[in-house]
């Protein structure tokens, strides 16, 4: 059988299904191919804010009203309640000491939580990926994509106008030609295999390893917590991080009784704790956190550990003559901010703007170079922050100040981009901003090299005078003592950071639904 099509996509992951969707919604023909079948588990689970804004922009720019609902959780309950997902109402980080393990974090110094919403409804979620991406898959077929499952590509050529691929499914081979190949599926992906790319180190990046799985049966850490002050949100409906030297662990819940936790470690801790024996690392380092052994007491692996033995990625090459990688196959950081979706999300934008633009573009190549160079741009920009937080993984409050860089950098994106003005942060983290950008990378390197606490003190004072120009959530208030709830006067305060009025501002609010 020989196919042709515009476009081919190899994944049929989220970011696969979507654009798939997309290039059609452009008049595109498209071929969606799949390795293996649907529904399955993956890594990579936590949106944010950010991410739920771009893929609502991507569902209404591309009439895809199918795709939308799925960027709220009030939204997703009411159109999709069969599939599962987690309530994220922001970031929970707790910090312990594995040498001298405590109940729980005793005071707020220990602790860093940021919101993201002010209530359920309008609530970031974590995507449950064998319903999410099931989802997609046959959204993405019931619009007229054409779908293979099952399908091993075996061979892949080029020639001046088309890529060729020669595949098998069921045991009957395939010919199939496109003049645009896209690759979803995900780090060290079919073309990176295929076409023998190199592979690159993430600059000043610790080598890391994870181990993860899903259980069931576990409990709530909201039942530990000591009594005090309310916090911003109820602190297990979020992306719960548990901090400690050498590495850290997540914690998400989804609405179907699933909890998917792992451990991302630095080559030194996970040779420490024997990652690559499953189970077993996984119960001595709930043996060093007392908090999580109680939470996991009653848990159950619904399925088998898997470790990952070399987590972070960057491919040297990221895009050719007719074929470009999404960023979720071009590299991987860290789960530790649930940068992921909004950089894969940009890097669809970006495919999908290259599509509509021209059928036949003779400028094709340039353009795929460009979107990759931005690609890069972007996981260097996310490798940099979350390099200096893996460096300062031991001292806690070092950890929170420098997190803001993050939480600053994504609140004013996302609010830029709400008033119509992306214009202010056309950048992934401001990595490109004349002043947030310098400031940050700089930062960022001091961060790697901190030798005394007056070093450390310093960093942290330098680090509010640095955001503040772009702080439309009042992080560093010194007030909240590391709990920042979505409080509507923070962005009043701050209309003239956005070029916004106070009217703007208000009519923003009322259209997000706060």
């Amino acid at each position: 059988m020989n196919r042709q099509y515009d476009i081919a996509i190899v994944g049929s992951g989220f970011s696969g299904s979507l654009l798939s969707m997309i290039a059609h919604r452009l008049g595109r023909s498209v071929i969606l191919i799949e390795r293996g079948t649907h529904p399955r588990v993956v890594i990579g689970e936590s949106s944010t804010p950010l991410a739920n804004l771009l893929l609502e922009e991507l569902a209404t720019r591309y009439d895809l009203p199918s795709i939308r609902p799925l960027a709220k959780w009030g939204t997703w309950q009411a159109a999709h309640p069969e599939v599962a997902c987690g309530l994220k109402r922001g970031f929970t980080f707790y910090h312990h000491n594995l040498d001298h393990p405590l109940p729980f974090p005793p005071d707020r110094d220990h602790q860093l939580l940021v919101a993201a919403s002010p209530h359920n409804r309008i609530a970031d979620t974590h995507w449950y990926r064998a319903d999410f991406d099931h989802l997609l898959v046959l959204e993405a077929q019931n619009l007229g994509v054409e779908y293979l499952d099952e399908t091993r590509i075996t061979a892949i050529t080029e020639s001046a106008d088309a890529i060729h691929l020669e595949a098998a499914r069921h045991g009957q081979p395939l010919q199939i030609t496109a003049k645009l190949l896209i690759d979803a599926s995900g780090p060290r992906g079919f073309l990176h295999r295929a076409l023998n790319l190199r592979e690159k180190p993430l600059p000043n990046f610790p080598q890391t390893q994870a181990l993860y799985s899903h259980f069931s049966g576990a409990g709530k850490i909201e039942s530990q917590l000591p009594q005090q002050d309310t916090p911003p949100y109820p602190v297990d409906s979020a992306a719960v991080h548990h901090i400690f030297d050498g590495g850290w662990i997540w914690v998400l819940q989804f609405n179907n009784g699933i909890t998917s936790a792992g451990i991302a470690a630095t080559d030194a801790l996970a040779a420490k704790l024997d990652l690559t024996e499953g189970a077993p690392a996984w119960q001595r380092i709930l043996a060093r956190i007392p908090a999580l052994q109680q939470q996991f007491a009653n848990a159950k692996p619904t399925q088998p550990f898997r470790h990952i033995p070399r987590l972070s990625f960057l491919s040297d090459t990221i895009s050719g003559k007719r074929w470009a990688l999404l960023p979720s196959a071009a590299g991987f950081v860290d789960p530790l901010l649930s940068t992921g979706f909004p950089l894969t999300l940009l890097g669809i934008s970006r495919i999908a703007e290259i599509i509509e633009q021209s059928r036949e573009s003779p400028e094709l190549e340039s353009q795929l170079a460009a979107c990759a160079a931005k690609t890069e741009a972007d996981l260097l920009a996310a490798a940099r922050i979350i390099a200096a937080l893996y460096a300062n993984l031991n001292d806690f409050p070092t950890f929170a100040s420098l997190s803001l860089l993050y939480f600053a950098a994504v609140s004013f994106a996302e609010t830029a981009r709400r008033l119509g003005k992306p214009e202010l942060a056309s950048s992934f983290l401001l990595h490109e901003d004349p002043t947030f950008g310098p400031a940050c990378t700089r930062l960022c390197e001091h961060a790697l090299h901190l030798h005394t606490k007056e070093q450390a003190r310093q960093l942290s004072e330098d680090i509010p005078r640095t955001i503040e120009p772009f702080n439309v959530a009042c992080l560093g208030n010194h007030s909240r003592s590391n709990w920042y709830p979505v409080d509507p006067q923070d962005l009043l305060e701050a209309a003239s950071k956005l070029q916004a009025t106070s009217q703007d501002i208000h009519q923003l609010l009322k259209r997000c639904g706060f």
